[in-house]
């Protein structure tokens, strides 16, 4: 099936005095009469302003360097560090202040830091797709492979999605719980929340409030900083791999193979590849895109590390953290760090999941609007883009009353969200790895000998492990003792 790269909208080439044409666009002059005006909607202009401040930096980029560089990248930056802050949810988290209960300063220590090195691998294919095909993942993979792969890719991402959005209103209760605040009014607030980021009729205002709201993940660094570690012994975690850790063979290989896993699931090749359409990114702003990968993969890794150091104490002390949810971690941190400290790991854990809960929802929404070949864009207002408000918000809300349902098995829940995201890794890889080795599709940017080695390498521990995550919880026996 042959595909073209879509060009980017007509109103991107509209001048405005002082400024240039976009090289990489058509001149406004060529329109045939009457089409520019048809053309042009609500989100093309939005856009458009986005894109004549990033061409005003650029010009003025050539006087003042350093200072413009800086301005330039403000302007380019957010998809990245969205993506890699929205993957640190609050499961995640729970997950690796587990780690650091269970087996404290160690092996998993640069292991956490080599699955976000992994990650950034995988998507700065995103970047690449976006920017120079302007397409969303799902409708990629529809032209490109068809209908019959293009709805088995969306039913893997709906489903997961909406599981995985239970299990961030899940953390968004636990964490606010340890401060006595009621389910309802927890899940509710959150909801409210994620709300008023998607109804201001800008993807610029909604990127820089999601933005305001993940840098809160940072409030696991002053936790981390008052269960006052051995420096020494994060040092030597971090370059020796060691003290490994020490129980069961079976537990060990499972929270491994689950943390690698868990580094790059489905959402966020479709999030962040939309995103990089939706801010109207081009081929030239590629390498922007990577270091806004590259910093928020960075940025999480760090976020990582502090709740496996926040946790160690309870390592130390010999408390069984097995079973704790987000108020059960911060109660039983509070004798080690201090109610200060355990306070900003609980809210750290409700940041996580109300994050989470604002990006995956878009990503849903991203793809059932490409799918559709409807309006989705955070540009467009709710009357001409109902169908992607409606996804996003009924997603969300759906997930938020479920989680208020009384005896619901929430923890089968999560489970279930893990099994459903491993299983749809392998195919979201496979689809990766061809769109981007697609000259027809990617031009002069298709992937060369060392990225696909890089990138095939990556994927075939993920999709490795993956699977062996998934045997393990299916069939716990396997792995033995």
């Amino acid at each position: 099936m042959n595909i073209r790269r879509k060009k980017p909208p007509v109103v991107d080439t509209l001048p405005q005095p002082g400024l240039p044409l976009h090289p990489t666009t058509e001149s406004a002059a060529s329109v045939p009469e009457g089409k520019l005006a048809r053309e042009l909607t609500h989100e093309d202009i939005d856009r458009a302003r986005d894109r004549w401040a990033v061409e005003r930096i650029r010009k003025e980029n050539r006087k003042f360097h350093h200072w413009r560089w800086l301005q330039l990248f403000w302007l380019l930056a957010g998809p990245g560090v969205l993506v890699f802050l929205g993957e640190n949810d609050a499961p995640s988290m729970l997950t690796y202040a587990a780690t650091g209960a269970r087996y404290g300063i160690g092996f998993f220590l640069p292991f956490v830091v080599l699955t976000f090195v992994m990650g950034f691998v995988v998507q700065e294919m995103t970047v690449r797709l976006g920017a120079v095909t302007h397409r969303g993942h799902a409708e990629l993979i529809f032209d490109r492979f068809g209908p019959f792969w293009g709805w088995f890719a969306m039913g893997d991402l709906v489903i997961g999605n909406f599981l995985t959005l239970v299990t961030e209103f899940i953390g968004v209760r636990a964490g606010l719980g340890y401060f006595g605040i009621p389910p309802s009014l927890a899940v509710g607030g959150a909801l409210l929340v994620v709300i008023g980021a998607i109804t201001t009729g800008r993807y610029w205002t909604w990127e820089r409030i999601t933005l305001g709201l993940a840098i809160f993940n940072i409030l696991f660094v002053p936790a981390a900083l008052l269960a006052h570690p051995h420096w020494g012994d994060v040092g030597h975690a971090m370059l020796t791999w060691s003290p490994l850790p020490a129980g069961k063979h079976s537990e060990i290989l499972l929270l491994i193979v689950a943390t690698i896993g868990a580094t790059v699931t489905p959402w966020m090749l479709f999030f962040q590849q939309s995103a990089v359409v939706d801010k109207g990114m081009q081929p030239r702003d590629i390498n922007a895109g990577r270091l806004d990968t590259l910093l928020g993969s960075v940025l999480a890794s760090v976020f990582a590390i502090a709740a496996i150091i926040a946790a160690a104490p309870l390592f130390r002390h010999g408390i069984n953290a097995a079973d704790f949810q987000a108020a059960q971690f911060a109660q039983a941190l509070e004798p080690w760090i201090g109610r200060a400290g355990a306070s900003l790991f609980a809210l750290g854990i409700f940041e996580a999941g109300m994050v989470a809960a604002i990006t995956i929802s878009t990503s849903s929404a991203y793809a059932f609007g490409e799918t559709l070949h409807s309006g989705h864009s955070l540009n467009r207002p709710f009357r001409d883009a109902w169908p992607f408000y409606a996804t996003l918000l009924g997603s969300a809300a759906l997930a938020a009353g479920l989680v208020l349902i009384p005896h619901v098995p929430l923890e089968y829940i999560v489970l279930t969200v893990n099994v459903i995201a491993v299983l749809a890794m392998p195919p979201a890889l496979l689809f990766l790895f061809l769109l981007v080795n697609d000259r027809e599709v990617m031009g002069e940017y298709v992937n060369g000998p060392v990225q696909n080695a890089a990138e095939l390498t990556v994927g075939f521990l993920l999709v490795a492990a993956g699977l062996l995550y998934g045997l393990g919880t299916v069939f716990p026996r396997l792995l033995g003792n």
